[in-house]
């Protein structure tokens, strides 16, 4: 059996979130991370195209040589992630793993909230898609979910303005709707990769006491769980400490924003699709 690395995929930068919570996890694995940079936003695309962007990043993940692939993307674990596990795994190779970001959230939900009261902030996409409160009520009936579509944050971190005035502006504007519509909310959820980017922001227009969930060390500490649970995955994954970086767009160009998400040296190459 050929060993590889684990495989991250986003539809753009805030994946490396993502990344770096497992890297501080799980520290000596290999790793290697694609962003379609070049397709992203996945967020306003419909649930046809998002499978179809996330199965050909899946697939070209494996035949780099990664058995297990983690969708860094709420979008398109929302949208994608359950049909590529159901249909499409059993024929590609059924001893090969794709993982989600929703999941380890949900359950940290459930073990967070004592109100039983959630929020959710999330891209229009993960929103309309329900998968939050979907998810929650599968694990717990009785929680209360309550959602907020945040459309400008992503833009505001990627154009480097998640410090200035106007994320203030969105930032409170959109949590000042969410808590106005239910006071009692304990919990709040990031709901998309970029986020944590803003937590500054964030925690000062958050109500006091509320919880805030951001994944990277959610995903990071469940995916640790996960490989301990199932030693035949962990086996087949490389340990030395690499991190290798791909984009569908212009190295340069991701080079010049992915500084914003992600600790340490980036050598990145192009990747077609």
């Amino acid at each position: 059996m050929q060993k590889g690395p684990i495989a991250v995929f986003d539809s753009g930068y805030g994946g490396l979130t993502i990344l770096q919570g497992i890297r501080e996890s799980l520290p000596g694995y290999d790793y290697i991370y694609l962003g379609d940079n070049a397709r992203t936003p996945y967020g306003p695309r419909s649930f046809d195209v998002v499978y179809e962007y996330t199965l050909e990043a899946v697939k070209k993940l494996f035949s780099l040589g990664a058995h297990l692939v983690i969708l860094a993307c709420n979008t398109a674990s929302a949208k994608a992630l359950r049909t590529i596990q159901q249909n499409d795994l059993p024929h590609i190779d059924s001893d090969r793993r794709v993982l989600g970001v929703i999941r380890p959230s949900v359950e940290a939900v459930d073990r967070i909230t004592k109100s039983g009261h959630v929020g959710v902030v999330g891209t229009v996409g993960t929103v309309l898609s329900e998968s939050y409160p979907l998810e929650i009520k599968k694990i717990s009936p009785g929680i209360i979910v309550e959602q907020e579509a945040c459309p400008m944050w992503v833009p505001l971190v990627e154009n480097n303005e998640f410090a200035g005035p106007g994320a203030d502006y969105f930032v409170k504007k959109n949590l000042d709707a969410l808590f106005g519509r239910d006071l009692e909310i304990d919990t709040l959820v990031l709901g998309c990769t970029h986020y944590p980017i803003l937590l500054d922001k964030i925690k000062k227009y958050t109500p006091e006491g509320v919880k805030i969930i951001s994944q990277g060390d959610i995903v990071g500490e469940s995916l640790k769980d996960y490989l301990r649970r199932h030693p035949e995955m962990d086996e087949k994954c490389t340990r030395g400490g690499a991190v290798k970086f791909y984009t569908t767009e212009h190295p340069d160009k991701f080079r010049q924003t992915a500084g914003i998400f992600f600790d340490g040296d980036i050598h990145v190459e192009h990747l077609e699709l």
